[in-house]
């Protein structure tokens, strides 16, 4: 879905306009001591991404197949010795990494943040003026003028060059990826603000535990894997100190100067035969996670992602990708990832990956006493989201027979798979589908429903089934122009792609989508399992409370009641 195509952009103003941006985002270092509570003094959020609850649970009791049968998580099980472990918990619908993140950091579902998927659409919105990296078309903007809808590519064809670990930021060091590689003539634009480029930061509705947490004086920052991820930083893009994106697709350079927690050295690409991206193998993953490692390392020592002096966060975190591509990826030459059977049982690929994160981890918690800081730090260890299907059996990748492939005549271009030079539709093992104007709702979901076989169709969600849990959509007063026509979500196994590379994915509903691992430890806790149904929504008012502030500035939260984790309220309260 997100081929990727470079476009060179030379202007000068653009250049000028993505440094003075990047310079207001990283404002001075602002003393934390106004945040925290009586326990609480700062909050460590890591999401693994596609780490399941049964992934934590294998590898922290063991399973027959896999470490001789011996657990292999030794870091994160010595973590739940004094942590709240929720084992019923569900990421966002849909699963995809933005909206997934958007629920953790903000409190809120699409309904709220305004958030559907890194690639989606909006009818209130222009195209960019010029080709994103990913494909999506430049076209025209008429200031104040009708709007003639869009799709939204807020992956990382937004960069000046997403082939550079640095996004192509100007001037920028080789691993200094972040806001400064946004190049804005690749954003999409509001004709209603003169056709302004909508940055990540402002395309989000709602304020974000970041900039909740800075307005309070705060120093926040936060680590990922592009820079379209700095919507973390909330409306305005005020609310982080310091935010890092090294480029996850990208292609591998050597990292002098970083190692793995498991002491392997990065120096020298370790896989030369998977050099295209990042993403692409199972040894190279680890070295990219080992360089945002080394930056949350220069955090916790009161600096920095890159070094330079500044204060210990009152919150900040990374995301890991690791886990993700063992889960996902078919390597050739050197393996499989994904698992052996419905239990769960890990290939070895992903077995070393689960290690890999455990030892950083390890590493991370080192960091943590050696500071003096693991004492009044709340840690979190959640996922953005999923991977499905866990049993192999089930796997099923159609790039044909694809609801958004039925429906070409239907949607717009931009989003049709009809536009072989296009960014693509919104599909994975789910499809977010928005119609044409004028196109008859009932006419696209009875064509879907009579080729229900073909497409392996599980459930349609459209009309009051959508309305439930999103906004109405439209361009009439009072609708969401964000909100899409139809969700389908196939059996499960089914994703609607032709990779062959790939042998999962998320975005989805189901089970193996969003039933993600969550341990909240502190070690004045006391060790619970809690299998009560909670959502990673709830993440985002717990940390404002833990911090002494009120969830309630949390506008997700205000919007759509989202509880904090009582048990962890409970713990802290002692």
């Amino acid at each position: 879905m997100k081929a990727k195509r470079l476009v060179l952009v030379g202007a000068l103003a653009v250049v000028v306009a993505a440094l003075v941006l990047a310079s207001s985002m990283h404002g001075t270092a602002a003393d934390t001591s106004g945040v925290g509570s009586g326990k609480i003094k700062h909050v460590l959020l890591l999401s693994v991404d596609g780490m399941h609850a049964v992934d934590f649970y294998n590898c922290r009791h063991g399973i027959a197949g896999a470490n001789g049968g011996d657990p292999y998580c030794p870091n994160m099980a010595a973590l739940s010795r004094t942590a709240i472990n929720y084992v019923g918990v569900s990421s966002s619908k849909p699963s995809d990494s933005f909206p997934g993140l958007a629920a953790i950091v903000t409190g809120g579902s699409p309904k709220s943040t305004g958030l559907y998927y890194d690639v989606a659409y909006d009818r209130s919105l222009d195209a960019p003026a010029t080709t994103t990296g990913t494909g999506l078309a430049g076209g025209s903007c008429t200031p104040y003028g009708l709007p003639t809808g869009t799709t939204t590519d807020y992956d990382q064809g937004i960069e000046f060059d997403d082939t550079k670990l640095n996004g192509g930021a100007p001037g920028a060091p080789a691993t200094e990826g972040g806001i400064a590689s946004i190049d804005p003539a690749k954003l999409v634009r509001d004709p209603q603000a003169d056709c302004a480029p909508v940055y990540p930061w402002n395309f989000v509705r709602t304020n974000t535990i970041f900039s909740v947490v800075h307005a309070a004086g705060g120093y926040t920052a936060w680590i990922d894997k592009h820079a379209s991820y700095s919507f973390t930083a909330g409306p305005g893009g005020k609310g982080l100190n310091d935010y890092y994106s090294p480029e996850v697709d990208s292609t591998v350079v050597p990292l002098p100067g970083v190692t793995t927690s498991e002491g392997v050295s990065c120096a020298t690409i370790r896989d030369t035969a998977g050099t295209s991206s990042w993403t692409s193998s199972f040894d190279n993953i680890q070295c990219y996670d080992a360089l945002k490692v080394k930056a949350l390392l220069n955090q916790i020592a009161g600096k920095t992602h890159s070094g330079a002096a500044a204060v210990v966060p009152a919150l900040f975190g990374m995301n890991f990708q690791s886990v993700y591509i063992g889960e996902s990826v078919y390597e050739p030459n050197v393996g499989t990832g994904g698992y052996q059977n419905a239990a769960a049982l890990p290939s070895n690929a992903l077995l070393k990956e689960i290690e890999f994160v455990d030892a950083s981890i390890g590493d991370i918690v080192s960091a943590l006493k050696g500071a003096g800081l693991y004492d009044d730090t709340l840690i979190i260890i959640t996922a953005k989201h999923g991977e499905s299907p866990i049993d192999p059996s089930r796997y099923v990748a159609d790039g044909s027979n694809t609801p958004a492939t039925l429906l070409a005549a239907y949607i717009p271009y931009s989003e049709s798979p009809l536009n072989s030079t296009g960014i693509g539709a919104t599909e994975d093992d789910v499809s977010v589908l928005w119609l044409k104007k004028g196109v008859s709702l009932t006419s696209a979901e009875e064509l879907l429903e009579k080729n229900a076989t073909a497409i392996g169709l599980g459930e349609i969600y459209y009309g009051p089934t959508l309305a439930l849990n999103y906004n109405v959509g439209g361009l009439d007063p009072g609708q969401d122009p964000r909100t899409p026509d139809i969700i389908v979500t196939p059996n499960v196994g089914v994703t609607y792609s032709g990779s062959t590379t790939m042998i999962g994915d998320h975005g989805g509903f189901a089970h193996d989508d969003t039933n993600v691992i969550m341990l909240v430890a502190n070690p004045d806790f006391k060790a619970q399992t809690v299998s009560a149904a909670v959502t990673t929504m709830q993440v985002a008012p717990t940390i404002v409370k833990a911090l002494g502030l009120d969830p309630a500035t949390l506008d997700a939260v205000k919007v759509e009641g989202t509880p904090v984790l009582p048990e962890v309220d409970a713990q802290l309260e002692k």
